[in-house]
């Protein structure tokens, strides 16, 4: 083989060997995380979204004002001007009646005078109508200079307030678009999370039903839920012999009989004592057969005192719980739980 051969067979293991990963879908508690994020990202948008509507708000009404303020300012000029005009037709028409009458007007005013007095009050009079003409004028021109600059300002202020108007319904419009974008997220997660949890529902389930393959197809949950029972050491003894003549030697099914028995004494339908129930008529074989004697007098196994004391603090098999019955598997045909070649089943 050549070498461009050997390269090419290379080449070709190489990338053979070459493994995409493969990214594990998110965890329900990864997808609750991201929920709660995208959350709090939409009620801050909306929070920002609500602050940014009050100062838009706020700028309409300034806005308003500052137009009202201008228009009345346009009126101001308007009645400026006029008075402006009528003040300088007033002065023209003085002043063209002493150019056409000259100065013997204003002589024969002076001469006119009764008394010194009279003549220089008459002589300021004079002097004081053409200053009088001229301050006025200055006067009405001041007030409509200023009236036009306050115009102009409050146009600039204006705009100003138009431009901010425009940018932030632009930014409005940013936040409505990231909050919409955000919204439409937050329902994919949710979607994402609601397939999460039926899927790891759907596993869970499958790991429970495969558990109950192994363990010959029962519930082998322990519960908590028995009352706890008062009995003495002879009873809790009596009660690991019964259960060591009835079960085999796993915890299990030892538990079983044990609920089976406890659920008779919390029951008014039997005896309320532990003694009570296994010595009840026709009940328990091995009470007759004399095996549960046998038990007694060797002493039950260390497992047999483990499950009974367990079984009268509270603990029970959940797969039997609400049994009260069993029966030697091989010896009926009658449907219930099949532990230890024993089947318990709630009635008869």
């Amino acid at each position: 083989m050549n070498k461009h051969g050997i390269r090419l067979i290379t080449a070709v293991v190489t990338s053979s060997m070459i493994v995409t990963p493969v990214l594990a879908a998110p965890s329900v508690d990864d997808l609750k995380k991201e929920k709660a994020s995208k959350q709090n990202e939409v009620s801050s948008l909306q929070s920002q979204l609500t602050t940014l509507m009050g100062k838009v708000n706020t700028l309409e009404s300034e806005l308003i004002q500052t137009g009202e303020d201008i228009t009345k300012a346009q009126s101001d000029l308007v009645v400026a001007q006029k008075k402006e005009k009528e003040q300088y037709a007033a002065m023209k028409k003085r002043i063209k009646y002493m150019y056409e009458h000259g100065n013997a007007t204003l002589l024969e005013m002076l001469f006119s005078a009764e008394n010194m007095a009279d003549f220089i009050n008459k002589a300021d009079f004079i002097e004081n109508l053409s200053e009088y003409d001229k301050t006025a004028l200055d006067d009405l021109k001041n007030i409509y200079k200023n009236i036009e600059d306050q115009k102009n300002t409050l146009e600039t202020q204006q705009d100003s307030l138009l431009d901010l108007k425009d940018e932030l319904k632009k930014k409005q419009t940013e936040l409505q678009e990231k909050a919409k974008a955000t919204s439409t997220n937050l329902t994919e997660v949710q979607a994402k999370l609601e397939k999460a949890k039926a899927e790891e529902a759907a596993r869970l389930e499958a790991e429970r039903l495969e558990q109950l393959q192994q363990n010959g197809g029962y519930d082998d949950t322990i519960t908590n839920n028995g009352g706890q029972i008062d009995a003495s050491a002879d009873d809790v003894t009596l009660l690991a012999a019964i259960l060591q003549c009835e079960a085999h030697q796993n915890y299990d099914s030892l538990l079983a009989v044990a609920t089976v028995i406890l659920n008779r004494v919390e029951s008014p339908r039997f005896p309320n004592t532990i003694r009570g129930v296994i010595y009840a008529s026709g009940q328990f074989e091995p009470v007759w057969t004399g095996r549960l004697d046998a038990v007694l007098k060797k002493g039950p196994t260390s497992l047999s005192m483990q499950v009974a004391q367990d079984a009268i603090n509270g603990a029970r098999l959940a797969a039997v719980a609400d049994c009260y019955y069993f029966l030697y598997a091989g010896s009926t045909n009658r449907p219930g739980v099949n532990i230890g070649n024993n089947l318990f089943f709630p009635s008869w």
